[in-house]
């Protein structure tokens, strides 16, 4: 039912209504009709729509660009062609600017119709068939870039899955480097809002004095040096999702200023009076314990329940070791291929040493080293001693709880294999492809790990 195409008809005449209904019934799988944005409205509301044509001009007090408005605000997935007997570059361009999927002026040729409505059900069968491929990569342990088979970083996946397709508000917390970024992507890509943008901001990088103007915008000469009118972050998110990074560094009055959106859903730019609308989902992220911060008075309590209705906590890379050799595969392939070097392996030695490390700076400090270690090393093997100085050291001692390096390694893989063959239905010949082996190599490792 997902890929069925729906269609709502919105116009005033009777007989342009009932005129394309039968003209497009071939190309849509359900079409309903209605005479106005009020009852366009109820309707919508009532059902569930993919395309909606409306013309502009309509009675009452709203028209067929507040109808347009109010859909992608509501939804941003819903595909609109917007009609019109007075076709002005004004209107075409404020159509445009809310989603519209074409602009089409009266009289109505039908022809033209069937073509964009034929254009619209194939891209939202295409948006359908990407999501649906998301959704599989997302069980076979692929989340936007996310690499973990240990079960506190599935638990996360799996938290991350089931957050996705509502609209809650999330706070992310970790340390830095643990990949929080990733995970804000990974809930935007899984939700119903992936086809509109994610907008990722660092409020702890900006200075006071532009965080106002950098959430919400400025009109030109708002300020010295304000030469031209900006949108800021809110408006740029539009009904997509705005990651907000490192938001417990934002200073009071800026904490009032983001609550008061939250709570309204409304904003103004800075020097400007005209009041906007942010449909936007609202991602957050800090480094620190906000609940401490809320106890010592520097971050508001009242903003901190309103952004965390979901809280998801990303672990240290220390308390996942199990995963650091599949990250260290991940990053050599990646940085061999980007570097243009032959693939380089490690020794157990040096595999050794890289998962007794402690990693402060997570799987960003792993990924730096791997890329400096790919660039610097001649050779194809990578030994202790072709380590950074700080990892040269570390030894797995028997009183750590964690496997042997060999069954850390053959987890990993076993692991990795399995989810690939899963992601590509169990087709051997794409699978070895995918994983960079030969279809003997695969065979023998389904063999041995039993996975046929």
């Amino acid at each position: 039912m997902d890929n069925e195409l729906h269609l709502l008809i919105v116009d005033d005449e009777p007989n342009i209504r009932s005129g394309l209904a039968r003209g497009l019934e071939k190309l849509c799988d359900h079409i309903e009709t209605a005479a106005s944005v009020n009852e366009a409205l109820d309707k919508f509301v009532a059902g569930r729509f993919q395309l909606v044509i409306a013309d502009v001009k309509m009675p009452g007090d709203r028209d067929g660009l507040d109808l347009l408005r109010w859909i992608k605000q509501r939804d941003p997935g819903v595909m609109s062609i917007i009609i019109t007997a007075n076709g002005t570059v004004e209107t075409a361009v404020d159509a445009m600017k809310w989603g519209a999927f074409d602009f089409i002026t009266k009289p109505v040729d039908l022809n033209l119709i069937r073509q964009q409505v034929a254009k619209a059900a194939d891209h939202h069968r295409l948006q359908h068939e990407n999501h649906q491929l998301k959704e599989k990569l997302a069980e076979a342990g692929e989340l936007s870039g996310i690499i973990g088979n240990c079960q506190a970083f599935q638990d996360l996946l799996q938290q991350v899955r089931q957050v996705a397709s509502t609209d809650a508000t999330v706070l992310i917390q970790g340390e830095s480097g643990t990949g929080k970024e990733l995970i804000a992507r990974a809930i935007h890509d899984l939700s119903a809002r992936s086809q509109a943008p994610f907008v990722a901001v660092n409020l702890g990088a900006l200075p006071e004095s532009l965080l106002e103007s950098e959430m919400f915008g400025h009109e030109k000469g708002a300020f010295t040096g304000a030469s031209r009118q900006k949108p800021g972050c809110f408006e740029q998110a539009g009904s997509g999702t705005l990651f907000l990074d490192e938001i417990t560094e934002i200073p009071a009055k800026s904490q009032v200023d983001l609550l008061r959106v939250l709570e309204t859903g409304q904003f103004a730019r800075v020097g400007g009076e005209q009041t906007l609308q942010s449909n936007a989902r609202i991602v957050s992220a800090t480094n620190r314990d906000a609940k401490t911060l809320v106890q010592d008075g520097s971050f508001r309590d009242d903003l901190f329940y309103r952004l965390n209705i979901v809280p998801i906590e990303v672990p240290p890379l220390r308390s996942r070791r199990e995963d650091i050799p599949l990250l260290v595969e991940h990053f050599l392939t990646r940085f061999c291929t980007r570097h243009r070097r032959s693939m380089k392996s490690l020794t157990p030695e040096a595999m050794e040493a890289l998962v007794a490390s402690d990693w402060p700076g997570n799987v960003r400090q792993l990924r730096n080293h791997i890329e400096r270690i790919v660039v610097t090393v001649v050779g194809e093997t990578i030994g202790r001693s072709d380590l950074p100085e700080e990892h040269q050291h570390h030894r797995v001692t028997p009183s750590n709880p964690i496997r042997t390096l060999n069954e850390i390694t053959e987890m990993a893989e076993r692991t990795g294999i399995e989810s690939a063959l899963s992601a590509k239905d169990f087709h051997r010949e794409q699978t070895a492809k995918a994983l960079g082996i030969s279809v003997r190599t695969l065979h023998y490792k389904m063999s041995r790990y039993g996975l046929h």
